[in-house]
């Protein structure tokens, strides 16, 4: 069944804040491969302008993917998750993400399409400090394989 398109603009509530913390950062880095030192070196980071450690651009993934749940759920939707692939991702910074920010996400729908039975669905997540600051906006498609004919 082709989800509603009359979803599309829908926003939903502010998450709450996710407090980024050095560790998460180092974690992240090394799980990725990502030796960078201003992922894990406070110093090496102040050497680049910045306050602490920021993290790798793909950290922001792990809390916007879990806002995006808010759409996932969305029992109005009715998104059959169990049929659901992640098709694609993508990221605009206004600055970096550093240790001991405050984030939140409001995601909203921006598109839903058919495409040969499949379900694609375009979600933005805004993310912001606890200061109000733009800190990075996220793309996720996520593509509803159609229904295995019998």
């Amino acid at each position: 069944m082709a989800l509603d398109q009359s979803f599309v603009g829908r926003t939903y509530p502010p998450t709450p804040a996710y407090e980024v913390g050095r560790e998460k950062i180092r974690e992240f880095a090394e799980a990725i491969g990502d030796a960078n030192p201003a992922y894990t070196d406070a110093e090496a980071a102040k050497e680049l302008g910045h306050p602490d450690v920021i993290a790798p651009p793909t950290f922001v993934f792990a809390i916007t993917f879990k806002a995006a749940g808010q759409v996932i759920e969305d029992p109005q939707l009715g998104l059959d998750y169990s049929r659901v692939v992640h098709g694609d991702q993508k990221f605009a910074y206004t600055r970096p993400v550093r240790a001991g920010d405050r984030l939140s996400v409001t995601s909203t729908i921006e598109a839903i399409k058919s495409l040969a039975g499949n379900d694609i669905l375009d979600i933005r997540g805004e993310v912001h400090d606890e200061t109000g600051e733009h800190v990075v906006t996220a793309w996720t498609k996520l593509v509803s394989r159609a229904p295995e004919e019998a």
